[in-house]
C-alpha cells in the first residue's frame, strides 16, 4: 500500500495500449490498474523492479507522462451472478445496453458501469440444509434467471466448512448475504456475486471423455464430421466463405443449454447484425427468445485493442461458471485470427522479438490455454458439464498453412474447411468434405448407433464415393466424362446428388435449415440404396442413361425440402418407392439366361 506522502505511481511512457509506469514495487503479474485522471481500466503485463508495462483496455488518447497510475491489487475478474443470461457485454464485461441507458450509444472513456445489477432481487430457493459440511462447488440453493435457466447457487471453489447459515426461500439482490460458512479461518459471508479472474480456469474434480456428439442439424457436420459435447473445433476459411453464418447456425441450433457466442474483432456490421438478430430468434426446442440461454460478448475491430485480447477470457470464464452448474455450454469465437492480430500488436508495442509472420512465439501457448479450458467433466459438486469450443479463423486469401490455422490444428480435434470454390458456387454450408476431420468419430460412434444403427457405415460409404468422385474429376478435366464406364460414371451422379440432395443445406430454408439426426440418416439411406442397387443393375448390363431417368430421382434431389423433420414416414414412403423403381429397372434390363 502507497505510504502517507508517497505520490504513488505514475506514467513514463505511453505507446497506443501499451503504457509505462514508475513505482509499482510489489505489483503483481495480471493485477488491474487505472490509468490516468479518467481511471481506465488497465493490466499489468510486465514488471522489472519498481517499473510496469501496462496494457490498457481503453482508448489512451491525450493520457500523458506524469499521469497518476492507481492499483486495485486484484487481477482482472469477471462478476458472475443471475443476470449474466441475455446480457451483451463488451471485452471487458461491461454491460452495453446498461451503458447505453446511462450514457448513450458511446462507450465514454473510463466508463464504469457494474456487470451486474447488483439492486436488483432474485427469487431464491434453498437447497441446501445448515448444520452441514460444504465444499466448493456445492450447491446453496436456485434462481430462476430465466425461463430456461435454472441458476445454481454455488459455495466458491476453495471455500469449504461447515453451513451455519442459510437464507429461507425468498427474494434477495447479489449484494445479500445468502449463507454464512464456518471456516478453520472464521465465518465466511456467502452471496449469490461472486468474482473470479479470467485467466485462471475453473476447477474441476476430473475430466471425461467426449462420448456424446453435439448435435447442431447440419447434415455435413453431425453425419459427416461430428463434433463431441465438451470438444473443440475450428472453421477456417477465406473471406466471403461462410464462417460467421456457419457459427450463427451453430449458436440457434446446437442442443447446447447455454451460448456463449464472442465476437472478438469481427467487423462492426457483422456484429450488429448478430445483436439485432439473436434477440428476435426462438429457441427451436422451447419456443422462447434464444437470448435467454445467450450471453453475447461484442468487441468490434474499431474497439481497444487489448479489450479484444481479453475477450476471449471473458467469455470462456462466463461458460465454465455455467458448466458447474452442470450445464453443456457452447462458446463461439468469431474470430481467433482477430484475436490472434490483437497479440501480435500487442507485442510489437511490448518491443518482443516476432517470430512467423510477426505474431508472437507465446502464439501457441496462448491457443492452448484457451482451447483446453474447453472439455466434459465432473464438476466440484458431483455434477457432469462441459464447454465446447467451435473457433472461427480468418487466414489471409484463405492460406491455410498461415501460423494461426497451423497451430490451431494442433490443438483442435475438429476441422471444418470452409472451401472458396464451394461458397463462390453457392453450395453452403461451403466446408470442403476432403479437406475436413473430426477425431471425434469413433467416440461419438456408439451414440449414434442408437439412434440409427448403420451410421457409421452409411458415413463411410458416402466419404468413399467422394473421395472416388474427386479422383475422377482429374481424368473427367483431361479427357471428358464420356470415356470412363457406366459404373464410374455412376460415381460422378450420385456424388453430385450427395453434394446437392445432401452435404447443401440453406439456412434460411423454413423446412431444410435445422435437419434432425433421423432425418439426416434417412436421407443418406435413400441416396446410397440408389447407388447401391443401381451399381448392381449396371454391372449386370443396364445402362447409366435409363438409371438417370427414373421418377424417384428428382424426387430425391427434392426431399431435404419437401420432407420436415416430423414427415418421416413421408421419407420412409420415398424410400419404398425408390426400392420399387429400382425392382422395375433390375427387371426391364435383366439380362435373358
Amino acid at each position: 500500500m502507497p505510504q502517507p506522502g508517497d505520490p504513488g505511481p505514475v506514467i513514463t511512457r505511453v505507446s497506443g495500449p501499451i503504457v509505462h509506469a514508475m513505482g509499482m514495487r510489489g505489483a503483481g503479474m495480471y493485477e488491474v490498474v487505472e490509468v490516468g485522471a479518467m481511471g481506465l481500466v488497465g493490466e499489468v503485463v510486465r514488471i522489472i523492479e519498481d517499473r510496469a508495462t501496462i496494457q490498457v483496455y481503453e482508448d489512451t488518447s491525450m493520457v500523458k507522462p506524469g499521469a497518476p497510475v492507481r492499483r486495485t491489487y486484484a487481477p482482472l475478474s469477471v462478476s458472475l451472478g443471475p443476470g449474466l443470461i441475455g446480457n451483451i457485454y463488451d471485452g471487458i464485461q461491461r454491460p452495453l445496453p446498461a451503458i447505453q441507458a446511462h450514457s448513450g450509444a458511446w462507450i465514454r472513456r473510463g466508463e464504469k458501469v457494474p456487470a451486474l445489477d447488483v439492486a436488483k432481487p432474485w427469487p431464491f430457493e434453498p437447497r441446501a440444509a445448515a448444520g452441514r459440511p460444504v465444499a466448493g462447488g456445492d450447491c446453496l440453493g436456485e434462481v430462476a434467471e430465466t425461463p430456461l435457466v435454472k441458476h445454481r447457487v454455488m459455495v466458491p471453489p476453495g471455500l469449504s466448512g461447515d453451513l451455519k447459515w442459510l437464507a429461507g426461500k425468498g427474494e434477495y439482490t447479489l449484494a445479500d448475504k445468502i449463507a454464512v460458512i464456518e471456516t478453520a479461518a472464521g465465518p465466511k459471508d456467502v452471496t449469490m456475486l461472486q468474482p473470479w479472474p479470467v485467466r485462471v480456469p475453473r476447477p474441476i474434480r476430473q475430466r471425461l471423455r467426449v462420448m456424446e456428439p453435439l448435435v447442431t442439424g447440419q447434415r455435413i457436420i453431425d453425419t459427416f464430421f461430428p463434433l463431441g459435447k465438451g470438444g473443440t473445433a475450428a472453421i477456417p476459411g477465406g473471406f466471403g466463405t461462410g464462417k460467421t453464418i456457419t457459427q450463427h447456425q451453430l449458436a440457434k441450433w446446437s442442443n447446447a443449454e447455454i451460448i456463449v457466442y464472442i465476437g472478438c474483432g469481427e467487423r462492426g456490421n457483422e456484429m450488429t447484425e448478430v445483436l439485432r438478430e439473436f434477440p428476435e430468434l426462438k429457441d427451436p426446442r422451447s419456443g422462447r427468445p434464444l437470448m435467454e440461454r445467450t450471453i453475447l460478448i461484442a468487441n468490434t475491430s474499431n474497439m481497444p485493442v487489448a479489450a479484444r485480447e481479453v475477450s476471449i477470457y471473458t467469455g470462456i470464464t462466463l461458460a465454465e461458471f455455467y458448466r458447474d452448474m452442470g450445464y453443456n455450454v457452447a462458446v463461439f469465437a468469431d474470430s481467433t485470427s482477430r484475436w490472434a492480430e490483437a497479440l501480435r500488436e500487442l507485442a510489437a508495442r511490448l518491443e518482443e522479438m516476432p517470430a512467423e509472420e510477426g505474431f508472437p512465439a507465446t502464439l501457441p501457448t496462448r491457443l492452448a490455454q484457451f482451447y483446453e479450458r474447453g472439455g466434459a467433466v465432473t464438476t466440484l459438486g458431483g455434477d457432469k458439464g462441459s464447454v465446447s469450443i467451435v473457433g472461427a479463423v480468418s487466414p489471409p486469401g484463405g492460406d491455410f498453412s498461415e501460423p494461426v490455422t497451423q497451430h490451431t490444428r494442433r490443438f483442435i480435434r475438429c476441422f471444418w474447411a470452409l472451401d472458396t470454390e464451394l461458397a463462390y458456387a453457392r453450395h453452403y454450408p461451403s466446408i470442403h468434405w476432403l479437406r475436413s476431420y473430426s477425431e471425434y468419430i469413433e467416440d461419438v460412434a456408439a451414440w449414434w448407433e442408437k439412434e440409427a444403427p448403420d451410421w457409421s457405415e452409411a458415413r463411410t460409404e458416402a466419404m468413399t464415393v467422394l473421395q472416388r468422385e474427386e479422383r475422377l474429376q482429374q481424368i473427367v478435366k483431361l479427357v471428358g466424362p464420356d470415356v470412363l464406364p457406366d459404373t464410374q460414371r455412376l460415381i460422378l451422379f450420385v456424388a453430385e446428388m450427395l453434394k446437392d440432395g445432401f452435404l447443401a443445406q440453406s439456412a434460411y430454408d423454413e423446412v431444410d435449415s435445422y435437419c434432425t439426426p433421423e432425418r439426416q440418416v434417412a436421407l443418406l439411406r435413400i441416396i446410397l440404396t440408389l447407388y447401391r442397387r443401381g451399381r448392381a443393375a449396371i454391372q449386370a448390363g443396364a445402362p447409366l442413361a435409363a438409371l438417370r431417368e427414373l421418377p424417384c430421382v428428382p424426387q430425391i434431389m427434392r426431399a431435404k425440402g419437401a420432407y420436415g423433420n416430423d414427415q418421416l414416414a413421408g421419407l420412409a414412403e420415398l424410400a419404398a418407392r425408390v426400392n420399387q423403381e429400382l425392382d422395375a429397372f433390375e427387371k426391364a434390363h435383366a439380362r435373358p439366361r
